[in-house]
């Protein structure tokens, strides 16, 4: 039985939560008549946490309610116990409750009080209070900084920028200082698949503050980094932004190459919907250069892609395009044909 449970330690610290299962379970029914209460409470708390871990809430609360292994144990395990529970009512999306859980955990150390605060700042997301969530994750990224976990904390600050961003709660210079601080963290991470990611999120969030020139030198960074891990998707994504960016810039001749690049990676990836998106934003660049007939072009690609899409903004959007090319092109017939469709 303690082997079984030493197994299932190992292979949760491993990041195998479904063989940590089946080592849990095992030793919960040996556990079954000949062990003492209290190892039989500690088999069913590890069995019920690795089924939160696979994403079986509603199981995993049953172990863990079952376990009762907060009543006379030490604070710690106490915290583990309540921090659990709380992440099954989460995987739930009974929020409320598992904040009940979340508050009074007391996990020991600076990091462990950050996760919960990470835990909590969801629980707020779920709750569609982006305010809470972003004081939340605001506290976590302190508590990962004073931790020593630079990765940690850059994740945290990105994700209370986006909150913050959310949230009526906040000025433009309180999150640009959040974005400035998770900027400089990322330059003591090593690993560069989420350094590209938190500068790509840096990027929209730069974005929505319409500091477009910080945009487009986060979202270059990020661009680095992607090709430097053949993350397609990723990489996709950032170009899109990219290339928006420079729409935004009004830097149209720029802005075209990003788009034709998300444009054929979108379509080698099989994201038709991307793909549309990126034909409109190379077709308003062509039409911003006077290449109506390109815009025209493009715009066509987009529909095509909304419609076998079912994206019906992206349709009216592609069609009071195609208007205004075709007016631009000297035929106001299917122009006007093009914005009664868009209508």
């Amino acid at each position: 039985m303690e082997g079984l449970m030493r197994a299932g330690g190992r292979a949760l610290a491993l990041g195998n939560a479904r063989e940590a299962v089946g080592c849990f379970r095992r030793a919960l029914l040996l556990a079954g008549g000949t062990a003492t209460p209290q190892l039989r409470r500690a088999c069913a708390f590890n069995l019920g946490a690795a089924y939160v871990e696979i994403g079986k809430p509603e199981k995993g609360l049953e172990f863990l309610l079952q376990s009762q292994a907060w009543e006379g144990d030490g604070g710690e395990h106490r915290g583990d116990c309540y921090f659990n529970v709380g992440a099954a009512h989460e995987g739930l999306q009974d929020f409320p409750e598992a904040l009940e859980y979340f508050g009074p955990c007391g996990a020991a150390g600076a990091s462990g009080g950050a996760g919960t605060q990470v835990q909590m700042g969801c629980c707020y997301l779920g709750m569609r209070e982006p305010g809470r969530a972003a004081q939340c994750f605001l506290e976590a990224a302190r508590g990962y900084a004073a931790a020593a976990s630079p990765e940690a904390a850059a994740v945290a600050l990105s994700r209370a920028s986006t909150s913050m961003l959310q949230s009526r709660h906040f000025g433009a210079a309180e999150i640009v200082e959040v974005l400035a601080r998770c900027r400089s963290l990322c330059e003591s991470i090593p690993d560069p698949a989420l350094r590209g990611k938190l500068y790509n999120n840096i990027g929209l969030g730069y974005s929505q503050l319409h500091i477009f020139s910080l945009a487009t030198e986060s979202f270059q960074q990020a661009l680095a980094l992607c090709s430097e891990e053949s993350d397609l998707r990723w990489e996709a994504a950032v170009l899109q932004n990219l290339g928006a960016a420079h729409n935004t810039l009004q830097s149209f001749s720029t802005a075209v190459g990003w788009h034709r690049r998300a444009v054929a990676l979108h379509g080698a990836l099989g994201n038709q919907r991307a793909q549309g998106q990126c034909f409109g934003n190379l077709a308003y660049a062509c039409s911003r250069l006077r290449n109506h007939q390109a815009a025209m072009e493009n715009y066509l690609h987009a529909l095509q892609a909304f419609r076998d899409t079912g994206d019906v903004r992206g349709q009216w959007q592609a069609c009071e395009g195609l208007g205004a090319a075709c007016f631009h092109l000297g035929d106001p017939q299917k122009a006007i044909g093009h914005y009664k469709e868009a209508l």
